[in-house]
């Protein structure tokens, strides 16, 4: 087990990407804070791995609220004596171009998307400098680093994510902090249901797929799992402040 007796915090673990990836880091030994705004989700996130074997704990928390979170990553230190691995991972899509992105649609993609992925790398980052290790995972998108019609909010706030990790990653590597981005292509969760909105149904996404991704298919959240799993082990030992994009070949035509 390549995460053994590490400490792990997944935030929006409780369905989709972020739930394969705290389940994958689970199966590898570690142990597991499933942070998410939903308690029942969370627990059932935690009731999966231990069915499995795995160790891991809820944290049913709105990752926004800042006082929350601060008082959540504090309770874990205290109790767990630090933090190995953070994946930032909670997200919301918010549609809509220029014009027609309601304005507090925006703010609150930028608070989810951005803010309070700085907020918890703040917020752990004392503890790993001590530490002289950790690693900390931000996942942005394929929209960030590519066009996606009509989704200014969150194009901008993936954007900004690679902006982030990349300036983490150059100002604590001396101290052994690895930090990189998580960008996924189309992966089938619940998560692009406004997209799929926009776009006019199931169909009509599927459609757009099979014309824009190379390998003509959505991604299965076990698959991103997998990378999630390469960036935060040791297996990616000599890799910072780096973008890995997993979009089925969508970002090289």
């Amino acid at each position: 087990m390549i995460l053994k007796d590490r400490v792990a915090v997944v935030t929006g673990a409780g369905s989709g990407i972020g739930q394969a990836g705290a389940a994958i880091m689970a199966r590898e030994g570690a142990h597991v804070i499933v942070v998410d705004r939903s308690r029942k989700a969370a627990e059932a996130t935690v009731g999966a791995i231990a069915a499995k074997g795995g160790s891991a704990e809820a944290l049913p928390l709105d990752v926004t609220d800042d006082v929350a979170l601060s008082d959540g990553i504090a309770d874990i230190l205290y109790r767990h004596g630090g933090i190995d691995i953070l994946h930032n991972h909670a997200g919301a899509q918010v549609a809509g171009d220029l014009e027609g992105v309601e304005v507090a649609g925006f703010d609150r993609s930028w608070s989810l998307n951005v803010r309070a992925h700085f907020m918890a790398a703040r917020l752990v980052m004392p503890s790993m400098k001590a530490a002289g290790s950790g690693v900390i995972v931000n996942t942005s998108s394929s929209s960030g680093v590519l066009y996606d019609r009509e989704m200014i909010a969150y194009t901008t706030t993936k954007h900004a994510v690679i902006a982030m990790t990349r300036q983490m990653a150059g100002d604590y590597a001396k101290y052994g902090i690895r930090v990189n981005a998580l960008c996924p292509g189309w992966v089938d969760t619940p998560f692009n249901e406004p997209f799929i909105a926009q776009m006019g149904g199931r169909s009509a996404i599927e459609a757009y797929i099979r014309e824009k991704v190379p390998l003509g298919r959505w991604a299965s959240v076990d698959e991103i799992a997998e990378s999630i799993l390469f960036l935060v082990s040791d297996r990616s030992s000599y890799m910072t402040g780096q973008i890995l994009v997993v979009d089925g070949g969508e970002t090289v035509v």
